[in-house]
């Protein structure tokens, strides 16, 4: 049996120690917002709340709950998750399978993948994109949110990776029994790619949950914009809850609720989706980001 060395124990320790640190560096943060959004407006203002809340209240999440803009932003997030994700893995796939072919099969394949590669590192700019997104019809719509970034260039490089690291016996078969290429992509591929999937899956799911700068530039009314975007012009205007809050007639809820806690309760609500969905794709995500990057 293999005995580790007192050496390489202090090694282990050290590194647990290091990286324990570190995880609580990473959740202090989350655990003060957490606090504060529990906490009354006076122990807030007062600067009392640490990691566990004062004067504990839900006045902040029950004016949340009522707050028509947010959760209008809220249902908007959702749909442009849903939507961008699915167009997303859809066209990531369609353009990962015919570049991960060699150049005898395919032989504009090179020149494909550079104009990918180059769109990757050089964009035509902001008021070009803007224009396009205004002659197209999409400003002020769900599509000027997606569309945009459909194909997202990464996640494309990612998934072409892994396709090319897959053995080409399985396609040979595949061809043999007389499938296509759209049935051996369907039939052979995708099901013993659910590592680089699930890994672009989360990757296009944070990306248009947590974008906030193109809800700015492209939706004119302020009750379209996404969650980001909505917490991001309410940081921006923190006496706009303040105002909002005196016409209310609960003065119990006045006492409590302030832009500080009410701005801590929707950045966490926020983050509770992908919270939910990130541990049933954390098995997969270290496995498909590092196979889908180094083989090929």
């Amino acid at each position: 049996m293999h005995h580790a060395s007192r050496a390489y124990r202090w090694f282990l320790g050290f590194n647990y120690v290091i990286l324990t640190i570190l995880a609580l560096l990473c959740l202090f943060p989350i655990v003060n917002i957490l606090a504060i959004s529990f906490s009354s407006s006076d122990a807030v203002k007062a600067g009392s709340v640490t990691f566990w809340p004062v004067d504990f209240t839900l006045s902040s999440y029950k004016y949340i709950l009522e707050n028509q803009q947010f959760l209008n932003s809220f249902g908007t997030s959702l749909l442009r998750v849903v939507l961008g994700v699915f167009i997303n893995l859809v066209f990531t796939i369609l353009v990962a399978y015919p570049l991960s072919k060699e150049a005898t099969k395919f032989r504009a394949r090179t020149a494909y993948a550079w104009i990918f590669v180059f769109t990757m590192l050089f964009s035509g700019g902001l008021i070009p994109g803007y224009l396009v997104v205004k002659e197209a019809g999409l400003l002020d719509s769900i599509w000027a949110l997606i569309l945009p970034g459909a194909v997202p260039i990464f996640n494309v490089l990612l998934m072409l990776n892994f396709f090319r690291g897959l053995p080409k016996e399985l396609e040979e078969a595949s061809w043999m029994d007389g499938a296509g290429h759209a049935r051996t992509l369907w039939s052979i591929y995708l099901p013993i790619s659910l590592p680089s999937i699930a890994t672009i899956t989360l990757f296009a799911m944070v990306g248009h949950w947590n974008a906030w700068f193109d809800g700015m530039i492209y939706m004119k009314s302020p009750e379209h914009y996404p969650l980001a975007t909505y917490l991001q012009s309410m940081l921006q205007q923190v006496t706009m809850i303040q105002s909002e809050m005196m016409t209310l007639e609960d003065a119990t809820l006045l006492s409590q609720v302030s832009d500080r806690t009410t701005q801590a309760s929707q950045i966490f609500l926020s983050v509770i989706p992908i919270l939910l969905v990130y541990p049933f794709l954390q098995r997969y995500f270290v496995h498909g980001l590092v196979v889908g990057s180094v083989k090929g």
